[in-house]
């Protein structure tokens, strides 16, 4: 008997008996689709965090300066944080102070959700924003103390109309000229990255009544050398406050990395312990076979007096509960997709974060593929029992 004909057969005793052919499917169909929607979610979750932080630059260097006491030779200025990145600029391609402010006022309206920051020219390059309309902030804003300001969409459509150039907005007590508009970048909402204003870091850390700028971003030329750019910056600290206690260097990147990280091995420990419902389907596989070789004993036997081969009834069992392991497999795929959109739909209604769960290719098939394998090794013992029954024995079976 060929492959195409044992195939066939196969199909047809799965639908001669399609209940106990379905419920010998469950644990495989549950198993392939428990697998997709929990590495669905975890592809998503590490998608979600990996565009938040690339939002705030994966190319960053956060330093923050504790400093050592009152000693006022144990601080760093702006100007020398800027010169530390001019004297080395096969590293780093900007740098940013940051300052933050609070208190945002629109006529008499306070926003409390609203975030004020710090920064220099470079910032707008370092992270990528858009300017929708006016400018940014420059140079001469922090050289000459300018009380100028840019404002994400959402402060300038919702309080302003979308004519916020001109108009002023009160931080910390101190009206502030509006100068730009950022371009749409979050969810324009709220509390979201839209609802930001962003002014001169000299202005903000006069206004705050702080002597040093405890906070900066640098900019990296490539994000392969984050050991090497930080290695600079803790020299140059480490040498100016004497103890690598007096400040902190994070690297986005790394951050990243390491939450990815721990993302995918939850991921795998999740996924291995889902796919013991495949372990289980394989065992009902081979239940089920079992009691198929019961049942069509005289049919082996009458198929061995007309010349079969020990060979041809074990394929026969192997490639049926292969078969049968295939289609479950085939049948919780498409399970799988459908709970993974269901999931996303329930995420993104309940929670309002865009979080896609989105199932691998890779491990689609790899599911598929364990399940089909799961059946073929499971049907193996029913196939070995059916191709040794004695033909005469299983004649005079009833």
């Amino acid at each position: 008997m060929s492959l195409r004909q044992s195939f066939l057969m196969a199909v047809k005793n799965i639908l001669q008996s399609k209940a106990r052919s379905l419920l010998t499917m469950l644990g495989i169909i549950i198993g392939v689709a428990a697998v997709m929607v929990i590495v669905g979610m975890g592809n998503g979750m590490e998608g979600y965090i990996t565009d938040s932080f690339q939002s705030m630059g994966t190319n960053l260097l956060q330093v923050m300066i504790m400093g050592r006491g009152s000693d006022s030779t144990r601080t760093v200025s702006a100007d020398e944080m800027y010169e530390l990145v001019m004297d080395n600029p096969q590293y780093f391609s900007g740098l940013s102070p940051s300052v933050s402010l609070s208190g945002v006022k629109v006529g008499t309206e306070s926003l409390s959700r609203t975030t004020v920051e710090g920064v220099g020219e470079d910032y707008l390059d370092m992270t990528g924003l858009e300017v929708a309309e006016g400018r940014f902030v420059q140079y001469v804003d922090n050289l000459k103390f300018l009380k100028v300001c840019v404002v994400g969409s959402y402060i300038s459509d919702e309080y302003y109309n979308g004519a916020a150039i001109g108009k002023s907005i009160k931080l910390g007590g101190t009206a502030y000229e509006i100068v730009g508009v950022l371009a749409v970048e979050g969810d324009n909402d709220e509390g979201s990255s839209d609802d930001i204003v962003y002014v001169p870091y000299a202005t903000a850390a006069k206004q705050s009544g702080s002597a040093t700028i405890r906070s900066y971003a640098f900019a990296m030329v490539d994000e392969d050398h984050v050991s090497e750019s930080k290695l600079v910056i803790e020299n140059f600290l480490t040498k100016k406050f004497g103890s690598s206690d007096a400040y902190m260097v994070i690297a986005m990147s790394e951050i990243l990395g390491t939450m990815s990280e721990m993302i995918n091995v939850v991921v795998v420990i999740l996924a291995a312990i889902a796919a013991i419902s495949l372990l289980v389907g394989g065992i009902g596989i081979m239940n089920i076979m079992l009691v198929s070789v019961t049942e069509r004993t005289r049919e082996i036997g009458i198929r061995k007096a007309l010349g079969a081969k020990r060979r041809h009834i074990m394929w026969q069992f192997v490639i049926e509960a292969g078969t049968t392991s295939a289609i479950g497999g085939v049948l919780g795929i498409g399970m799988g997709y459908a709970l993974s959109s269901l999931a996303t739909t329930i995420i993104v209604t309940i929670l309002d974060t865009n979080i896609v769960v989105a199932p691998s290719l890779i491990w689609v098939i790899g599911a598929f593929a364990i399940s089909a394998g799961i059946g073929v090794l499971f049907g193996y013992l029913p196939a070995r029992k059916a191709a040794r029954l004695n033909p005469i024995d299983a004649l005079r079976y009833d």
